[in-house]
């Protein structure tokens, strides 16, 4: 239950930072109450995950995986280039996360 909570945080998380960007610095309402609302109900899940779960590894999972879904998302969504430097990014976010789960951070 505690791991459907993160990930319930972390989608919210990615709505709320995707519709930020439709927002366009808070003008268009609709996009906005998105973001607040999407950014409450995730603090509220990854609050809920932390009663169980060590702090940095629910937060690495969190940030981590919440930046690489945004990243892709920006390429997908936004035509953002793919550069060398954000795959190596994605890929440490990636390789840190796995790291403190293997190293019994939960």
């Amino acid at each position: 239950m505690t791991y459907l909570l993160l990930f319930g945080a972390i989608a919210a998380e990615v709505i709320a930072t995707t519709s930020m960007k439709f927002s366009e610095g808070f003008s268009k309402l609709w996009p906005s109450v998105l973001t607040a609302v999407g950014y409450v109900i995730s603090f509220y899940l990854l609050a809920q995950a932390l009663k169980s779960m060590s702090i940095g590894t629910a937060y690495a999972i969190w940030s981590g995986v919440g930046t690489a879904t945004v990243a892709v998302i920006g390429l997908i969504a936004f035509g953002e280039a793919l550069t060398a430097a954000k795959v190596a990014g994605v890929a440490l976010i990636i390789a840190g996360v796995v790291v403190l789960n293997l190293g019994g951070g939960h």
